[in-house]
């Protein structure tokens, strides 16, 4: 909105050597007339329709260009949503009196037509302010030169990102291989007055070099937090470390604690953020392949109690999110394996693609080629961004990304976390609720058999015996998502296809332990 998109979008596409396209214009020449005019014909309703078909064909296209939005177009969720998956979105922002004043040399921008400009121009930008900061990056447009800014849309279409669009508290899931500097340039750039990192004594000895390069060249204060590695230390008592050693080092609330591990570290590390001095920021380093997938993104935060697993916590969206798949390399391969299980469960509710990409991909999964294991990692980190999106807080369709889980969680509590990876419980638990559904009529016959065969492709586990089942049902009903007669559960109609339903408790106890 009057920020110099135009001006930008053409320097960058210059650079790139690719078209520049501005929707207006199009919409102008399309309609034989004005944007202005058009818009008081038509009225703001249709004129959206016709920008969002536009802006849609486009991104359908593969063609590579540079795109101008016009200030309205990602209000429209569908044309924000796409425009996040196929291209990179960023924002340009400047104050209300600067857009006032530009528009003053530019013709033809309706939405400012008012007896008061400048109110308006700050009405707009407050009704636009969760739809603009649904993007890969917002940049102020205000005393920099179109030049500075070209180079710097440059370098953040040169990395490869993943937008979670919630509004105001959006971030980026980036994916980099063997590159520190990119954890650098986020902490640089959030300006804490401290960090916390937390990790655990595995992750240190393995990737600690890879941290320190990262944090070298940075000058703020920071204080570690390293635990014992396994499930067993996903408890009060290690967030309660967390806390201690936080406020011991007077952290005030620009501090940002940095979760470098897997997914028992990204969810203590969350959790305590979310908590000290009620919330100062985090980032998620994911080190393995199941927190890089899964439990990195999308805000969920706790630890376990001796009810059951995941018991207490709090969503509480992360800064960002980096995902270096540098750090895969020093993973053992059980610790692969698992996390492959939760990519499973990802493309059997929501990616079909995805499913059959894993079918046809496992023995380069199972041995870490790398060039193998980024497109999966990309499409299951994107196929839980669509989920969370729509459902941040788990009132519905989030419930899918549960698929395996009450039974798995179940069966790692019943082992006291010792047996068991939680991947290779998801894996398990995903084949016997997948059975359990398929036998009362709601999932398609075929599909346990199909979910089952990939896992243990995989060299994950997909059985239980009924004795452990029995001993392990007790914490199936402190499961979070139980009323007194009903489980809410995940059911997979079919690939990539999935809805969630509620299920009385004592048919679906038949259902799996029978």
């Amino acid at each position: 909105m009057a920020t110099g998109k135009s001006t930008l979008g053409q320097l960058v596409a210059a650079r790139l050597g690719v078209p520049f396209v501005d929707t207006d214009a199009c919409l102008a020449e399309q309609a034989g007339m004005r944007v202005g005019e058009l818009f008081a014909s038509e009225g703001e309703a249709r004129f959206r329709e016709r920008e969002a078909q536009l802006v849609l064909s486009m991104l359908e296209d593969p063609t590579p260009r540079v795109i101008g939005f016009g200030g309205g177009t990602v209000t429209i969720s569908r044309v924000r949503h796409l425009a996040l998956e196929r291209a990179t979105v960023v924002t340009l922002t400047a104050a209300a009196e600067t857009v006032v004043a530009r528009v003053q040399s530019l013709p033809d921008r309706p939405n400012l037509l008012a007896a008061s400009p400048l109110e308006r121009a700050r009405d707009l930008l407050f009704l636009r302010r969760e739809a603009y900061g649904e993007c890969h990056a917002t940049l102020a447009t205000e005393g920099r030169t179109p030049e500075e800014l070209a180079e710097q849309v440059l370098a953040i279409a040169a990395c490869e990102t993943l937008a979670m669009p919630l509004g105001t508290r959006s971030y980026v899931v980036e994916l980099a291989d063997g590159e520190p500097a990119r954890l650098t340039a986020t902490l640089a750039a959030l300006a804490p007055t401290s960090l916390l990192v937390v990790t655990d004594s595995n992750v240190a000895t393995a990737r600690g070099a890879w941290l320190e390069r990262a944090l070298e060249p940075l000058t703020m204060p920071r204080h570690f937090v390293t635990i014992a590695p396994g499930e067993q230390s996903k408890t009060l008592a290690t967030v309660s470390r967390i806390w201690d050693e936080a406020l011991a080092h007077g952290v005030d609330r620009d501090a940002v604690v940095v979760a470098f591990g897997g997914g028992v570290v990204g969810d203590l590390a969350g959790f305590a953020a979310s908590t000290i001095l009620r919330g100062v920021r985090c980032v998620q380093i994911a080190t393995s392949l199941l927190a890089m997938v899964d439990s990195s993104v999308g805000g969920k935060t706790g630890f376990d109690h001796a009810a059951g697993k995941n018991l207490i916590g709090a969503f509480f969206q992360p800064s960002r999110v980096l995902v270096d798949l540098d750090h895969l390399t020093t993973l053992p391969e059980r610790e692969r394996a698992a996390g492959l299980a939760e990519v499973v469960k990802i493309a059997l509710v929501q990616d079909a693609a995805l499913f059959e990409l894993l079918e046809h991909s496992v023995e380069a999964l199972r041995a870490g080629e790398r060039d193998v294991i980024r497109p999966v990692v990309r499409a299951a980190i994107m196929a839980k961004i669509r989920v969370v999106r729509d459902d941040e807080r788990e009132a519905g369709a989030r419930a899918l990304l549960n698929l395996g889980h009450t039974v798995g969680h179940a069966l790692e509590s019943h082992g006291g976390y010792a047996r068991l990876l939680h991947g290779e419980a998801v894996a398990i638990g995903t084949v016997i609720e997948l059975r359990a559904t398929e036998h009362l009529g709601l999932t398609a016959p075929g599909t346990t058999a199909r979910a089952k065969a990939l896992l243990v492709r995989m060299g994950l586990p997909t059985e239980a015996s009924r004795e452990e089942l029995v001993a392990a049902w007790p914490f199936v009903l402190s499961d979070k998502k139980r009323t007194s007669t009903t489980l809410r559960l995940p059911i997979v109609t079919s690939i990539g296809a999935g809805s969630v339903a509620r299920l009385p408790i004592a048919e679906l106890h038949d259902a799996v332990v029978r």
